[in-house]
């Protein structure tokens, strides 16, 4: 089995993360800008039976959650994908799970940034452009890093200060809507014709993706084999729940016809004014700082992994000596992100960061025969198994298969090109190594 980073007379990272800690991960990784615009994209193309479409992917994609969690349950070091992939298939196979994670997530992290310079522009416009812009994305990215550099703690508790800031207006927006809801809203009498029903599929499975982060930062987890499969089964779940309820007030609420384009906002202001617009804006801009912040706590202990396994110098996996932190890896990070989001470039990542994510997800799924051979014995009975065989990985193989055969071809080529650039990188790092 994958030995503990902590080894005697070397810093090592402090187990400070709980099941809450995991949960906040997941949440701030999935609820993030794309919830807020989803409905008007959704709901002109499937009508009334979006929410129930939002539910029904959401129990599929929990298959690939559930083999997450089993794979989870076999590691106490952090890596999560890397760890998997690298256990089963060796370490090239490693690496290139955890690099196309990582360029995925940080093109996600700099288009959020943008996004919420955006959504603030519309109250205060200088910071929507121009120097205010970039001004306020170095100060974002400044906080966040330094709040990761100093201590995994600060983390979780700015993590925790833009939970409750993003889910409580949303969930009282669907108290407030669900008095609106009729019963052909719940269950409409005439099912709408949908012709491209995979690339429908493929954008509401953007709202299920990042949940992966959390298997990242298993060496900072208390007892990672049973806090991460229940933190991440029960959250998937429940944020499949907020989805469905939050897209069967926005097809209540705003009438058939005129959804296209709409978003939460409008029905914030339906309900209660423009007061109630006013807030839910507010609300999508915690609901990025969330997502940026999730990123920031996790990803950095993706190249903190890979420095530590050799798949990348070992730069990255150095431990500040007095906040016992991947301080170089959170740095890089960040300064990476800010870069990023200032120049724009991360444009042409964001296509292929939902197919990025979907290779690592099979890969991982795919090596969990190998796992199971190779720790089942050592971990005993602490290892969460699933029922059934193999019926789950192999609905959760089949319903990745599925969606990524409706990416675009610019998105596969974006996603190949990404993966020989990090293949560079790590033979550079193995010949240096003396592999």
């Amino acid at each position: 089995m994958v030995s503990d980073s902590s080894t005697a007379g070397k810093p090592s990272l402090i187990r400070a993360i709980g099941w809450a800690g995991i949960a906040l991960i997941v949440i701030n990784s999935m609820v993030g800008a794309g919830i807020f615009a989803l409905p008007g994209a959704v709901g002109p193309v499937a009508g009334n039976l979006s929410p129930w479409l939002f539910l029904a992917i959401g129990a599929l994609f929990l298959t690939v959650v559930l083999s997450f969690a089993e794979l989870a349950s076999y590691f106490r070091d952090s890596g999560g994908p890397v760890l998997f992939a690298q256990t089963a298939f060796g370490p090239l196979a490693g690496f290139s799970s955890g690099w196309l994670l990582y360029i995925s997530r940080l093109s996600a992290y700099a288009a959020n940034t943008n996004a919420m310079a955006l959504y603030l522009g519309a109250f205060w416009p200088w910071v929507g452009s121009g120097a205010g812009r970039a001004a306020f994305m170095v100060a974002v990215g400044v906080v966040l890093t330094a709040a990761n550099y100093v201590g995994v703690r600060n983390g979780v508790r700015t993590l925790a200060i833009f939970t409750v800031f993003k889910i409580t207006p949303v969930v009282v927006l669907v108290l407030l809507g669900l008095k609106e809801v009729t019963g052909d809203a719940l269950l409409p009498a005439e099912l709408p014709t949908i012709d491209d029903f995979g690339g429908l599929m493929l954008l509401i499975i953007y709202a299920f993706v990042g949940f992966e982060v959390a298997t990242v930062v298993s060496g900072e987890t208390k007892n990672p084999r049973r806090t991460l499969p229940r933190a991440l089964v029960v959250t998937v779940a429940a944020t499949s729940v907020l989805y469905f309820l939050i897209m069967l007030v926005f097809v209540a609420v705003i009438p058939d016809g005129e959804r296209e384009g709409r978003s939460l906002a409008d029905v914030g202001r339906v309900l209660a004014g423009n007061a109630g617009a006013v807030i839910i804006a507010l609300t999508a801009v915690f609901s990025i700082g969330g997502n940026l912040a999730s990123n920031m706590l996790s990803m950095p202990r993706l190249t903190y992994a890979l420095g530590e396994q050799g798949l990348l110098p070992a730069w990255f996996a150095r431990v500040h000596p007095t906040f016992s932190t991947p301080g170089n890896s959170v740095l890089l990070f960040g300064v990476a992100g800010l870069a990023l989001a200032l120049s724009g470039t991360f444009v042409l990542l964001a296509g292929a960061s939902s197919l990025a994510r979907l290779i690592c997800y099979s890969i991982s799924i795919g090596g969990l025969p190998r796992v199971r051979r190779a720790l089942g014995e050592s971990v005993g009975d602490d290892a969460f198994r699933l029922p059934f065989g193999w019926l789950i990985p192999g609905i959760a193989l089949a319903l990745c298969a599925f969606i990524g055969a409706t990416a675009p071809v610019e998105a596969w080529l974006l996603a190949g090109g990404l993966l020989v650039a990090g293949w560079a990188l790590y033979f550079l790092s193995r010949r240096n190594a003396g592999y």
